[in-house]
């Protein structure tokens, strides 16, 4: 029965290679080196930082998460487990069973079980929803001449979505305010975490958007001139429409911000920057990460089996 962890660690780490290899495949070296090569090394560095700033927002989610549920963990490990189950579960899709499954490798290893596990991935959930709500809330209001002109809506309507995006992280923290009691919705108890946690999740999961969006930036940036909230607040509505549908490693996404913002640029340069700075390297990042973490701590477990400690003495 142990050998299934097994199976799934390899299948994470094989499935990782085919979705850099399918990402890839559709270019040739020379299309790939010269569209890459054309981008500034200014705005490519830029991108990299932005991308980098956004997975160490990623890893204060499950910091705050083991919190929450009352099993802190050094940072170092809470990072681990967040950079490696995100960087594969950003490009596999369907997040919260992809990356779960990895979380559930490491956090189970250190002691937390399976409920608890449950607990950090919904929290973690909930927090990009938060961070979504609000910085998606923020560029209706700031640009809703552009949103009108995406959605079809009516100004007065967008404004209205606007606020009511805002309004769900601000009631979330003005619960967590006053209600102690887990809210019960049928048969699901939801615990609301207390204000400084919630504080945090609020925070955290908008910057880590303002750090995506300002990663695609960069890579537009280098082809034409493009306001970042223009960028920031096209992205925020199409990243909505991906996480509900999905998509692995919002594939056709970012494309379609892409090309409604840049309809006549050559765009294969940029995109191509953007993949991989903030999907392919951490992707490749996190397969090797993950692979060494299974050998060494499965080396452990069998050093510890082979030599168990003393038993205490009576």
């Amino acid at each position: 029965m142990r050998n299934w962890k097994y199976v799934i660690a390899a299948a994470a780490i094989g499935l990782a290679a085919f979705l850099l290899y399918r990402t890839l495949s559709r270019y040739s070296l020379d299309e790939l080196i010269a569209a890459v090569t054309a981008v500034p090394t200014a705005r490519l560095l830029g991108a990299a930082g932005f991308a980098a700033a956004s997975y160490l927002c990623l890893t204060f989610f499950d910091y705050l998460a083991l919190r929450y549920v009352g099993r802190p963990l050094p940072y170092p490990k809470a990072a681990l487990a967040s950079f490696t189950a995100l960087s594969l579960g950003h490009n596999i899709g369907l997040a919260a069973l992809s990356s779960g499954a990895v979380r559930y490798r490491f956090y189970t290893r250190w002691g937390l079980n399976g409920g608890e596990v449950a607990k950090v991935i919904v929290f973690c959930g909930v927090t990009v929803g938060l961070g979504l709500l609000t910085l998606g809330g923020a560029a209706l209001l700031l640009r809703s001449e552009l949103a009108v002109e995406i959605t079809g809506l009516t100004r007065p309507v967008v404004l209205a979505l606007g606020l009511g995006c805002l309004a769900g992280p601000a009631v979330y923290l003005v619960l967590s305010v006053f209600v102690r009691r887990p809210l019960r919705i049928r048969r699901w108890s939801l615990e609301i975490p207390a204000f400084p946690l919630a504080a945090g999740q609020v925070l955290v999961g908008s910057v880590n958007f303002a750090f995506v969006a300002a990663c695609l930036h960069q890579a537009l940036a280098a082809v034409a001139d493009v306001a970042y909230l223009g960028v920031a607040s096209v992205y925020v509505i199409a990243n909505a429409t991906a996480l509900v549908s999905h998509v692995p490693g919002g594939l056709g996404v970012i494309e379609s911000v892409v090309m409604y913002l840049l309809p006549q640029s050559d765009l294969i340069g940029p995109l191509l920057v953007f993949r991989f700075v903030y999907f392919l390297a951490p992707l490749g990042l996190g397969a090797i990460l993950f692979a060494v973490t299974e050998l060494v701590l499965r080396g452990r477990g069998s050093a510890h089996e082979r030599h168990p400690p003393d038993a205490v003495k009576a």
